[in-house]
């Protein structure tokens, strides 16, 4: 009698195949034009989404409405969209040249254009990652709003509560809400949402902008108010994807357009011949640490350079940085402001014009006069979106026929990504990149390593770190099975896999770039996804992200400094 043992479906294993199963619907959606999400054509995404649960959704799955989590969605996708019963997804189709004013959401960088009461259209041009995370935030919105629609919609004809009449006054009032009046009206939407007055004011102002300061009234008032009209009188909201879109996705038409206009600026500057090393990063902190230590000479000398850095990053500091970029500008660096539609800033500096015995840094002088380095910073991609343009990046250059291969001696990837053994500001040095829901996996030879950015008062942890399809999508049973298998995974983040899959093609199979390019991956957790109160929702960083920034932009530039 054989004795087999019985496998009992794990939260992991329903959670893996829940955003597998995502993201096969979303394809499908994508190639069929259209669908409706709160439709049977939406029932797949729903579904998942409400068995999945992902931290950043916090209470999806209950019967209260999630504030945390409307926040993160809302400052992700344009304003005015929840007013919206058709949202297009479009390519960049001319609509900059129209009348249309482009609204950009706070947090990520896409044009969105409202073309009439009832229609947005949003453009893609970052590739698929942003089509995922974009149904995914909006299948979000669309199961909260039809908690509203539980909690007013009083029988069949439509007759709504005494607190859903309340809430529509003071929305469609013309004037400004006093003090009493705003606090009625969120005790009223309190109980609409199945949350505390208290919960409710603390959030309020996170929701508002100066145009708007009952913002989060007014949102609540129009997910609800559609969700009605669903309900009702079956008027469904629909999300539509553009002939264009659908024919472009995928061919790589934005990045081959900003990697032209890169080496474009190379070749007009003599500079394509030079030893090239690629830093993704963001735009200021190579910058601020080549050239704030000769900007701001007389605060360097009174203040630690990390404090500087700090002051740098502050809001409120703008003539503090106007010095520092207008001194690289003087000395060595170009600026590139992307015209392709990846969202892709560039900067260039040529070390050989930097004041280098003014740079808080240990540099070898030799290897700038010797070697003449080329430092290219791009500004950070999104998830698909950096296997495009770095791809696309290390091809060589055609100039009247000829192919002129770049000269690149490091590729550098900095990044912020969600830490699993530690908390919001320590560092990660990975090993290797694995590519959820797949067995692919990416080792690589990492010049950086814990050993060299120990002691410098930040946390640093060292593993795999897995490149996910949305971090929108991950919850604490998938990201506790990471954490505790094999794997050795110590963080999340949306790119790395995309990078280094670039990088290897490039370099071991096309001979694009030279096969021995050095490597180096750092990042530093925005988020604890596995602690409550830690995660994307709950908030940035603030000013605790800038040391572990800087420490990882200064070792890797002394890296690229020194033999």
């Amino acid at each position: 009698m054989s004795n087999k043992k019985s496998h009992e479906r794990t939260r992991a294993q329903e959670s893996s195949n829940a955003i597998e199963r995502m993201y096969v619907t979303m394809r499908h959606l994508f190639n069929r034009g259209f669908y409706k999400p709160m439709g049977i054509s939406g029932e797949t995404l729903r579904e998942s989404l409400l068995l999945l649960k992902p931290e950043i959704y916090g209470s999806i799955g209950e019967e209260k409405a999630e504030l945390n989590g409307l926040l993160y969605v809302m400052d992700r996708l344009p304003i005015g969209i929840e007013e919206c019963t058709f949202i297009n997804l479009t390519s960049d189709e001319g609509y900059a040249n129209s009348h249309f004013k482009p609204i950009i959401p706070e947090k990520r960088r896409r044009n969105c254009y409202r073309i009439d009461a009832e229609q947005m259209n949003i453009e893609i041009t970052r590739g698929r990652s942003d089509i995922y995370d974009i149904l995914t935030h909006l299948t979000f919105l669309f199961i909260e709003s039809h908690k509203i629609c539980k909690r007013v919609v009083i029988n069949d004809d439509g007759t709504t509560t005494r607190d859903w009449k309340k809430l529509e006054k003071a929305v469609l009032s013309k004037k400004k809400l006093t003090q009493e009046e705003r606090e009625i009206a969120i005790t009223h939407t309190a109980y609409i949402l199945g949350r505390t007055f208290k919960e409710l004011t603390e959030i309020y102002k996170a929701f508002a902008t100066p145009e708007q300061p009952e913002r989060l009234l007014h949102i609540v008032y129009w997910l609800g108010k559609l969700a009605i009209e669903e309900q009702v009188n079956h008027n469904k909201r629909t999300i539509t994807f553009s002939p264009v879109l659908r024919e472009r996705i995928g061919h790589h038409i934005h990045g081959e357009i900003w990697a032209n206009n890169i080496k474009e600026v190379l070749y007009k500057n003599n500079l394509l011949d030079r030893e090239i090393h690629i830093i993704s990063a963001n735009m200021h902190s190579v910058m601020n640490t080549l050239y704030a230590p000769q900007a701001l000479k007389t605060l360097v000398a009174k203040k630690d350079i990390f404090e500087v850095y700090e002051l740098l990053s502050n809001k409120d500091s703008n003539d503090l940085r106007l010095k520092v970029t207008k001194e690289a500008l003087q000395k060595g660096m170009f600026y590139i402001k992307d015209t392709s539609g990846t969202s892709i800033d560039v900067q260039i500096f040529d070390t050989t014009v930097l004041d280098a015995p003014n740079v808080n840094l240990n540099i070898d002088k030799s290897v700038i006069n010797n070697k003449k380095p080329l430092i290219l910073v791009m500004d950070y991609a999104f998830g698909e979106q950096a296997y495009e343009t770095i791809d696309e990046l290390l091809k060589p250059y055609k100039i009247k026929g000829n192919k002129i291969h770049l000269n690149v001696a490091s590729i550098s990837i900095m990044g912020k990504a969600g830490i699993l053994e530690g908390t919001k500001g320590d560092i990660m040095i990975p090993s290797a990149h694995i590519f959820e829901g797949t067995a692919d996996n990416y080792p690589f030879k990492n010049e950086l390593s814990k050993e060299g950015l120990d002691d410098q008062g930040v946390n640093v942890c060292e593993g795999t770190m897995i490149t996910v399809l949305g971090t929108s999508l991950q919850n604490k049973d998938i990201l506790k099975f990471f954490y505790n298998s094999t794997w050795n995974v110590i963080g999340l983040e949306m790119e790395g896999a995309h990078y280094q899959k670039a990088i290897q093609a490039a370099s071991k199979i096309r001979g694009n770039i030279n096969e021995n390019v050095k490597v180096r991956y750092a990042y530093y957790a925005s988020d604890n996804p596995l602690e409550t109160g830690s995660t994307l929702a709950s908030g940035g960083l603030g000013t605790s992200g800038v040391k572990p920034t800087y420490l990882i932009t200064r070792k890797i530039l002394e890296q690229i400094f020194n033999k």
